[in-house]
This record gives C-alpha cells, sequence and structure tokens, in this order.
C-alpha cells in the first residue's frame, strides 16, 4: 500500500474524498510549503551574511531559488498528468510566470520598504525584521502562490490528462469496523 493510500486511510472518508478531489491543489500547496522552506532558509543565510544591507536582493535570490525547485516538483508531481505543450515551451512559460511571480512575490516588500519607509533608522530593528518577515514571507509569498496556481493551469500545464498518470487511484476503502450483525429475533416456535 502507497503512502498515500495509508495516509488517507487515517482520515475520516469525508476529508479523504475531498482531498482527493482538490489532489492537484493539495501537492501544488505541499510543492509550495517544501520551496518555502528553501526561499526561507536560503532568504535569512543571505541576509545574514552577505546581503545584509539588501534584503530585497536576498528574497530574490531565494525566490529564484525555491522556483527552480519547485518547477520538478511541480512538473514531475503536481501537474504530472497536465500539459499539452513541448517541453521546451512549457519550461519558458514557467520560467516566464516565475519570473512574474518572483516579482509579485518581491513587491510588498520593496512596498513596506521604500514606500512605507519601514527600515532602520526610521523603525526599530525588531519592528523592520517583523516587517520584512510579514511583507515579504507572507503576504509576498500568498499573493504570488495565488497567482502561480493561476497561472500554471492556465498557460503552463493548461491541458489535464495530456501526460497518463502512472497510478490514479480512487478513494481508498476507510479501516471502518463492520456494522454489527442485528440480533436474532426470539420467535415462538409451537414445538419449543
Amino acid at each position: 500500500m502507497r503512502f498515500t493510500e495509508r495516509a488517507l486511510n487515517r482520515l475520516p472518508r469525508p476529508l479523504a474524498e475531498l482531498l482527493l478531489k482538490y489532489r492537484e491543489t493539495v501537492k501544488f500547496v505541499i510543492v509550495g510549503g517544501l520551496s518555502y522552506v528553501v526561499s526561507l532558509t536560503i532568504n535569512y543565510t543571505l541576509r545574514l551574511t552577505v546581503f545584509d544591507s539588501k534584503p530585497v536582493t536576498a528574497l530574490t535570490i531565494a525566490n529564484v531559488i525555491g522556483t527552480v525547485v519547485s518547477y520538478f516538483l511541480n512538473r514531475e508531481w503536481s501537474f504530472r498528468t497536465r500539459g499539452g505543450r513541448r517541453r521546451h515551451h512549457e519550461m519558458l512559460l514557467y520560467l516566464v510566470v516565475n519570473g512574474i511571480g518572483v516579482a509579485v512575490n518581491s513587491a510588498p516588500l520593496w512596498i513596506s520598504r521604500y514606500v512605507f519607509g519601514l527600515h532602520v533608522p526610521n523603525v526599530s530593528r525588531t519592528v523592520e525584521e517583523i516587517s520584512d518577515f510579514t511583507f515579504g514571507m507572507v503576504v509576498g509569498v500568498a499573493l504570488a502562490m495565488v497567482f502561480r496556481l493561476w497561472a500554471y493551469r492556465v498557460w503552463v500545464f493548461p491541458h489535464d490528462d495530456a501526460r497518463p498518470a502512472p497510478n490514479r487511484h480512487e478513494v481508498p476503502a476507510q479501516a471502518v469496523l463492520p456494522a454489527p450483525a442485528p440480533a436474532p429475533v426470539a420467535t415462538d416456535s409451537p414445538g419449543a
């Protein structure tokens, strides 16, 4: 039994059906979560070392690396049955969409820093860090995620079932105890 089937067997049947119905979106969110961790780690590694005074540059580099990770995971897992374009055309569209996604992700941080002035010496270092995290890693990521999901479905991987799925499966049978058998009904028999 596959890991996915084992995990779904542990969930209530309505929730398992809902997750399977929206499995493409669920996989996209999982890949996004992993890419988020990659971007977050690289962003703060760069910000705490070589780009300490250039947070937008650090975030942009981190997002580019996270995008490369996300392409391969989305292509081979989240949208594995979608396609309809030649590989090089698909990759070019993916890069364009993600270039726009990186800009969408970086825009809230840029606005907070350079329009609202939420940086030292205008605010304390603590306020600057909270603002950078909120606008760069929360608001920016959320806006870019919604844009990317829409753009992948419309432009990058436009046709569903363009590639055969290796192993599509239905909602797994839930491990539910069978209903108890009804109790025998006592009858008065004439010879008893």
